[in-house]
């Protein structure tokens, strides 16, 4: 690191969806330079907003809740630009049918769970009874007609689902159809004090993950494969997952995510996006 006195607190996600970000740094051995600290999206983002942890992923409805306190790092992101696969509404009926009935929802991302709410609305004028859960297909349906899932949950429920004879919407390919902008779902940032303080270690952190997730994204069918030893799906269906998603922030994906951030404000769930855009480090 830049200054060699300072050992940034980064997040990690615990999800298959970051393992690319992640899986160049065991390999360069980048992590012996950072505190890392492994967690849901959730407890992340709780995290960063706190101040305990510098830098680290932080899901976009948090981001945009606290863009004042954060800035962005540049080119880098987890989203889908089409199907994300892993983030979805499972209905046992029709999603124009929801209108008043009950929906659960996973209680591990607010961004995939207010897009659900958003489609909902806007797309089909359903209006559910919303509860919170935790992220178990089987149970949730036990309670609820349709469920929102995130993350590895989610991937497993989009492939027994349909032998189940549930209907299974794709809020990444929705959200594209949609708007015809790319979805984001978690952004990297840094504490602003923090980048004020130390931007040598800020851009330093930044480089790591950017090689990383290069170097992943040349060798998906090895990260595919690795992955597949520990994990209760295999190499070919991980590879397909990674390749599906997106890990970039350039123009597109910050055009989705100020559509995205203007549909949340005018329903009072985040503040404005000042007119120029989110605030990037300068990394």
């Amino acid at each position: 690191m830049s200054d060699s006195a300072v050992r940034p607190r980064v997040g990690h996600i615990q999800f298959l969806n970051c393992l690319p970000i992640y899986w160049g740094l065991m390999r360069s051995g980048a992590l012996i330079d950072v505190d890392l600290h492994k967690d849901t999206p959730e407890k992340l983002s709780a995290d960063l907003v706190a101040g305990k942890l510098d830098i680290g992923p932080i899901t976009l409805v948090e981001y945009l809740r606290h863009a004042d306190e954060l800035v962005l790092l540049p080119n880098l992101a987890v989203g889908s630009d089409g199907p994300v696969l892993s983030v979805n509404l499972i209905s046992t009926r029709p999603l124009a049918e929801l209108d008043g009935r009950p929906v659960a929802l996973g209680s591990t991302s607010r961004t995939g769970v207010l897009l659900a709410q958003m489609l909902l609305s806007e797309q089909f004028k359903a209006e559910p009874e919303y509860f919170r859960c935790p992220p178990e297909l089987n149970q949730m349906l036990l309670e609820a007609d349709a469920a929102v899932l995130i993350g590895d949950p989610a991937l497993r429920a989009m492939y027994e689902a349909p032998r189940l004879g549930l209907e299974v919407t794709d809020l990444g390919l929705a959200w594209r159809e949609w708007t015809g902008l790319p979805m984001v779902f978690a952004v990297w940032a840094a504490r602003k004090d923090f980048a004020a303080s130390h931007p040598g270690v800020v851009k330093d952190v930044h480089e790591a993950f950017q090689r990383s997730r290069d170097l992943s994204l040349g060798e998906l069918d090895k990260v595919a494969e690795a992955a597949a030893r520990w994990e209760p799906f295999d190499a070919e269906t991980l590879a397909t997952y990674f390749r599906a998603l997106d890990f970039s922030l350039g123009e597109r994906q910050i055009a989705g995510v100020r559509e995205f951030a203007r549909r949340a404000a005018a329903r009072g769930e985040v503040p404005p996006l000042p007119e120029d855009g989110p605030v990037f480090a300068e990394v």
